[in-house]
């Protein structure tokens, strides 16, 4: 693929990145990666994981951690305390003196890097992985005030990413919903995009892969994620209820969150205890091998802008049964790769996994067209479009703004 001449530099505002767990923390950690691996200088302004702010060289990505405390309610994440990121950032931005900044939400960090980036003549990026669903049980809201807590956030959202000078998203759906919340201008769909090199099939692993975590050689059911409310797990063990009584099959889980003992009491209730297998934190060098273990990989959340982790599994292999909900329909040819169920019908979910854990040649097929599908996003692919993006960016800035820019500085 091509690749951009220029080097650029890049800074990338975040308010999560790992060591959190999530996507759009993922999705930032390997857009940093890969932007370093293909020769560009990149910075990463985000929350500090220990607290105290440091700097550091992770690879060719250099990490500017911002002093941080806890999330209330909320012990896997951190945000950076708002006293002195203003100051803090306007500092890195004239040091750095960035082609353009990319910002990953419209939270502290990156809203902080956005409006200075726009006072002294940054282009920015803003990318949205943002859907109230995602915010509202870590932030242990009553139901009834989900509507209202969701407008009200989806109006600053809107508002923030306006500033920006391009505006993108993962998929068309997410695309269509930032519209349909009222974003007038033109929003990008570009794909997170995964590592096919990484993530590949690896059938003839599969037992070696199930002996690693300890599982029973049985049809295997996957999913990828957090434990949480938005991700309807419970569904997804409701439906291996029904389908245990027709196929020896089990549910493995690799995940943490907030629901997962929840979850395991639902599963006792079921009888089907020892059939739901929680692996808790799986670390990023051993995910590939969860794919190898699976058969299938069911996920029935509604709150997917685009879910990478169902791209790893079809890059892997495995076909897939989804919601049909939000971005999961662009995954999933209906019975070519799997097939999508309505959202909260466990019935159909249990009917469609049984299917799929049908004849093995049919399983191989349907496992071969996920691929086939991944094929169309790979990251290096993703990668070459954000550099087009920045370059065309940085060339229609005036260039008497850059030579002030660099002066003040």
């Amino acid at each position: 693929m091509a690749q951009t001449n220029r080097v650029l530099r890049v800074l990338i505002a975040t308010d999560t990145y790992p060591p959190d767990v999530n996507g759009a923390g993922y999705f930032t950690h390997r857009l940093a990666e890969g932007l370093a691996g293909r020769g560009h200088r990149v910075h990463v302004v985000c929350p500090s994981d220990l607290g105290d702010p440091y700097v550091t060289a992770n690879g060719g990505v250099t990490e500017h951690r911002l002093r941080s405390a806890p999330i209330p309610l909320q012990e896997s994440m951190r945000m950076a305390v708002p006293l002195g990121i203003g100051g803090h950032t306007a500092r890195l931005v004239a040091r750095l003196d960035p082609d353009v900044v990319h910002v990953q939400s419209h939270f502290t960090v990156s809203r902080t890097a956005l409006r200075r980036a726009r006072a002294v003549g940054v282009p920015v990026v803003f990318t949205n992985h943002f859907m109230p669903d995602n915010l509202y049980a870590h932030a242990h809201l009553p139901q009834g005030v989900h509507s209202v807590a969701g407008s009200v956030a989806w109006r600053d959202m809107v508002r923030v990413a306006g500033a920006a000078d391009h505006v993108t998203t993962p998929t068309p759906r997410a695309a269509r919903l930032l519209r349909e919340k009222g974003f007038a201008r033109a929003v990008e769909a570009i794909s997170c995009g995964i590592d096919l090199e990484r993530f590949h099939p690896r059938e003839g692993e599969r037992a070696a892969a199930r002996a690693r975590f300890g599982l029973p050689d049985r049809d295997t059911v996957v999913f990828v994620g957090r434990l949480d409310v938005e991700k309807r797990i419970d569904d997804t063990i409701r439906a291996l209820a029904r389908v245990v009584s027709e196929r020896d099959a089990q549910l493995v889980l690799a995940g943490t969150g907030q629901r997962e003992q929840e979850l395991r009491a639902l599963a006792a209730g079921l009888g089907i205890a020892d059939r739901v297998r929680f692996l808790g934190f799986v670390p990023d060098e051993d995910l590939p091998l969860v794919y190898a273990a699976g058969d299938v990989f069911a996920i029935a959340s509604v709150a997917e802008l685009q879910s990478i982790a169902t791209l790893e599994a079809m890059s892997t292999g495995l076909p897939v049964v989804a919601a049909d909900a939000m971005a999961l329909p662009h995954l999933v040819e209906e019975g070519r790769n799997g097939f999508l169920f309505p959202a909260g019908d466990v019935a159909a979910l249990a009917e469609h996994l049984l299917t799929v854990l049908g004849p093995d040649d049919r399983r191989r097929a349907m496992g071969a067209a996920s691929r086939e599908i991944a094929l169309r996003h790979d990251q290096r692919r993703s990668l070459e479009r954000f550099e087009a993006v920045y370059t065309s960016l940085g060339a229609a800035v005036p260039a008497p703004v850059r030579v002030e820019r660099v002066i003040a500085a």
